[in-house]
């Protein structure tokens, strides 16, 4: 299985755009979105491309393959235009024998979130800066932002697969060293 991780999007039709275009290439089985999808927020700029109906509808093409979490900047107005649950604070999925827990990273944090063992995947969006390490056992992923981000790094996705997670680019290249599963 392969999970397919952006975040943070504020309605930015173009990045959701290049972002489904990497989704494809990766052949990933998943969409994960860790929130803050449609409204840019008010401590936001507006971002490219803002274009939240266009972007709702082209998440939607997406809508059976979507795992989705809600972000300090998601609403109730934002549920009416998405075909997939994205009010919940978490979600669970289970892959590589491992527990992956998603959230936005508003309410649960890398270094304050729900219980976890050693080899759990904590992931997260949020700060908009791409993060992909181990931390007292629990690996820690953070995706970044592709249309705002906060980081010299850029934005990416965060690719998880049967043998370790990668985060990239959207050209495909590493912008973080990978974590295999060993």
């Amino acid at each position: 299985m392969k999970f397919f991780i952006i975040s943070d999007l504020h309605g930015s039709a173009p990045a959701f755009a290049r972002a489904a275009e990497a989704f494809e290439r990766e052949k990933a089985d998943y969409l994960v979105l860790c929130g803050d999808y449609l409204n840019h927020g008010p401590r936001n700029p507006i971002p490219d491309g803002y274009d939240p109906q266009s972007l709702a509808e082209h998440i939607n093409r997406y809508a059976d393959r979507v795992l989705g979490v809600r972000g300090n900047c998601d609403s109730e107005i934002d549920q009416m235009l998405l075909s997939f649950p994205c009010l919940g604070d978490y979600l669970v999925f289970f892959t590589a024998g491992r527990r992956c827990l998603v959230t936005h990273g508003h309410i649960y944090t890398e270094k304050d979130h729900p219980p976890l063992s050693a080899g759990d995947v904590f992931i997260s969006g949020h700060t908009h800066v791409p993060v992909l390490k181990e931390e007292n056992g629990i690996i820690v992923v953070n995706p970044g932002s592709l249309p705002l981000p906060k980081s010299e790094l850029g934005g990416g996705y965060a690719l998880i697969t049967d043998s370790g997670i990668t985060i990239k680019s959207l050209d495909g290249t590493d912008i973080l060293p990978p974590l295999s599963f060993s």
